[in-house]
């Protein structure tokens, strides 16, 4: 069974003296969060091509608004497999820099984005969250 938490964050909520701002009311934003499970595992490549490192990670996905869960739950499978396809195409010192983490970060969200929006035509994933991050190699 897939976890989903939902989340309700206030985009912007400015408290002066006490009183909230008049655009309190219009600025709400609505966010659900899904998670990948099971955790992605997966293969990346070693400095040699006889060697290969492995890369464990919970991966959060932040969808931009809570009607979209249902449709990201219908493509978590596209979803699982681009997770899986950039993380085992990714050198070692990518896998193991924080800079290079973030890099994969921003290339699973950018293919997940394209991915939606070819298939839903809209962007239904706002954001990806690596929650655990282990890497042996």
């Amino acid at each position: 069974m897939m976890k989903i938490r939902v989340f309700r964050f206030i985009a912007t909520c400015l408290l002066f003296g006490g009183v909230l701002s008049p655009s309190f009311a219009q600025d709400k934003a609505t966010y659900a969060y899904l998670g990948l499970e099971p955790d992605i595992v997966t293969n990346y490549v070693g400095q040699s091509a006889r060697k290969l490192g492995y890369v464990r990670v919970t991966v959060e996905l932040m969808i931009n608004d809570v009607d979209n869960l249902e449709v990201a739950e219908h493509h978590m499978p596209l979803l699982r497999a681009t997770a899986i396809e950039i993380f085992g195409r990714q050198p070692e010192e990518k896998v193991k820099s924080l800079t290079g983490r973030e890099d994969i970060r921003r290339a699973i969200l950018k293919a997940l984005q394209d991915h939606m929006r070819q298939e839903t035509g809209g962007e239904v994933v706002k954001n990806v969250i690596f929650t655990k991050y282990l890497y042996q190699g």
